[in-house]
């Protein structure tokens, strides 16, 4: 255990030691700075721009911004959602993997373009070649896109009075090209090297040592976990994810994989400190997500290094934690740690079953994507944390009797009313899905077309674990995280339906409230500091802003976490 302790403590350090530089080279990216790639990226940037018809040097306003945005997302929706739906008939499908039926390819296709990959499939066995290498485009772009809106609120912040915020095609295709092409070619690299397949063979037969005969698929791996990770995505080339030999073979694999969750969101914090020449901001920032990622990831790994309490009743020895649901390779605590990493961060990979979690963390790791506000994904981490200072400055402002004021701009009724509904309608989307399938599933009611069968049906464990079940579909669609409680029957009309939905809502409206906010403020008058100015780069006012983050994200999900896994840890008592 010790060991392992050591591995985690190690992983995170180092993550964020790398994420100071990296988030210096992001800045200047940004600022259109000179940097070492230069030279290499440059001639491609420029093609890309020629061929596209795009002028990257056309300022646009946050309208403009968050038009281009809308439309590029719509496009890649609707191809990705033809290319699933006729995968079997196109190439590159050596496995012969048949075409999805239309819910499911509807929630996919959102699912991978809102950066989220919500998988209602089998990786290895629901998606050919061709599909896999679509949607590992779509996690590029996802990502791009994310790190794009948030250089944009960079923009709005640094400058005095202006619409003028940049051009985000710019800020797009560099931060594909420059940030998560390099990253992903060396983390590809490593687990090529390490055993993970990177190749377009079809299925390939072996014996195993009991003598059994097993088809064992392969396919494009390596370049596809890579930036599944470092963009925050993901979603799993094979089905059981990152807990899968191929996908996650050795430890070192694991630290590299966890590393790279980490290490861009964690640069996007510091990279704002740079661009706005205010480092003691992003550091704040990092120390209040910080704080609140230590208070889910301890109770976590403690609870699964203790094991599961009911089976020490039976006099059972547990000497390795609670290992159901995990890899043996791994072990309880660098599991613990992945659970609450992929959760806070919403990447949504797993190296264990989150099903089998214990309930502290499975109401550890709820609570992450129900805050969803302590690092977050590629980008969209610093847009949910913008909400909570906003609602943090006026709150301060109205206690301290001044009009409210961040970064030389008055924050005023029409930002506040922005700010309010985007932190309220996480909590409205989650708990009005989950209210809407408890009712189905508590009345056994006949579905007909939108599931075979009975809602009961969906759910192979009653009682609180099932509700826990519900509500983390409902709130990983809503955090854009991915992961799930797999004991839920999800692959039916009604979860695909009503998931895509609900992914849609809270992929774009949260980035259209921060975006419509940023260029509002952006757009006013600067009023220079004095004595009197609130100041916003202070432990008290990062303390103020975790109050904000704890009481509107965190209590208003009490009622549902009570119902779920709470109620589970006193059944074990």
């Amino acid at each position: 255990m010790n060991t392992e302790l050591f591995g985690v403590i190690s992983i995170f350090i180092v993550s964020i030691v790398l994420a100071i530089p990296l988030g210096k080279y992001i800045a200047k990216v940004y600022l259109g700075d000179k940097t070492f790639f230069d030279p290499i990226f440059n001639p491609i940037e420029k093609f890309i721009f020629k061929i596209s018809g795009i002028n990257s040097t056309e300022e646009m306003n946050w309208k403009e911004h968050l038009k281009a945005l809308l439309s590029i997302n719509m496009i890649w929706f609707f191809l990705c959602f033809f290319v699933l739906l006729f995968q079997g008939s196109l190439f590159l499908n050596p496995d012969n993997n048949p075409s999805m039926s239309p819910d499911l390819a509807f929630n996919t296709a959102i699912s991978f373009v809102v950066n989220c990959n919500l998988q209602h499939y089998s990786g290895e066995s629901g998606v050919s070649y061709l599909s896999q290498m679509f949607l590992m485009f779509l996690q590029f772009v996802s990502a791009g896109v994310g790190m794009a809106a948030a250089a944009m609120i960079f923009t709005a912040m640094k400058e005095r009075t202006t619409d003028k915020l940049g051009n985000f095609y710019n800020y797009f295709i560099k931060s594909c090209t420059r940030i998560l092409l390099p990253l992903s070619v060396i983390v590809a690299t490593i687990l090529a090297f390490s055993g993970t397949p990177m190749n377009f063979d079809s299925k390939d037969s072996i014996t195993t040592l009991q003598g059994d005969h097993v088809d064992v698929s392969r396919g494009p791996a390596a370049a596809f976990i890579a930036i599944k990770h470092l963009g925050t995505n993901g979603g799993g080339f094979f089905g059981a994810n990152s807990a899968h030999p191929l996908e996650n073979p050795t430890y070192l694999t694991n630290a590299v994989e966890l590393w790279s969750q980490l290490i861009v969101p964690f640069a996007m914090i510091f990279a704002l400190g740079f661009y706005l020449k205010k480092r003691k901001l992003s550091y704040v920032i990092f120390g209040v997500m910080t704080v609140g990622f230590l208070l889910l990831v301890i109770p976590t790994m403690i609870s699964e290094m203790n094991g599961n309490p009911a089976i020490e009743k039976m006099g059972i020895a547990q000497a390795t934690g609670a290992m159901e649901g995990k890899e043996v390779r791994f072990g309880p605590a660098v599991s613990g740690f992945w659970s609450i990493a992929t959760t806070v961060i919403s990447t949504g990979s797993v190296n264990s079953m989150h099903d089998s979690s214990m309930p502290v963390s499975g109401a550890m790791e709820l609570l992450a994507m129900m805050v969803n506000a302590f690092y977050g994904g590629c980008g969209v981490g610093i847009l949910n944390f913008y909400i909570f200072i906003i609602l943090a400055v006026f709150i301060s402002g109205l206690m301290v009797g001044r009009t409210p004021e961040f970064l030389g701009k008055k924050i005023e009724a029409r930002e506040v009313k922005i700010a309010a509904f985007i932190a309220i309608l996480h909590p409205l989307l989650i708990l009005s899905g989950t209210a809407l399938a408890s009712y189905f599933a508590a009345n056994d009611t006949a579905m007909g077309y939108w599931f075979s069968g009975n809602a009961t049906g969906w759910l192979n464990n009653p009682g609180h674990h099932g509700f826990s079940e519900m509500l983390y579909e409902y709130t990983s669609s809503a955090a854009n995280n991915g992961s799930g409680f797999e004991g839920l029957g999800d692959n039916n009309p009604f979860w695909n339906i009503t998931t895509g939905i609900v992914l849609l809502l809270s992929r774009f409206i949260p980035i259209v409230g921060p975006l419509a906010i940023a260029g509002l403020l952006a757009n006013k008058k600067y009023i220079p500091e004095s004595a009197g100015t609130l100041k916003t780069d202070t432990s008290i006012f990062g303390v103020m802003v975790f109050a904000v983050i704890a009481i509107i994200a965190a209590l208003s999900f009490f009622p549902a976490l009570a119902l779920g896994p709470l109620a589970e840890y006193f059944t074990l008592k």
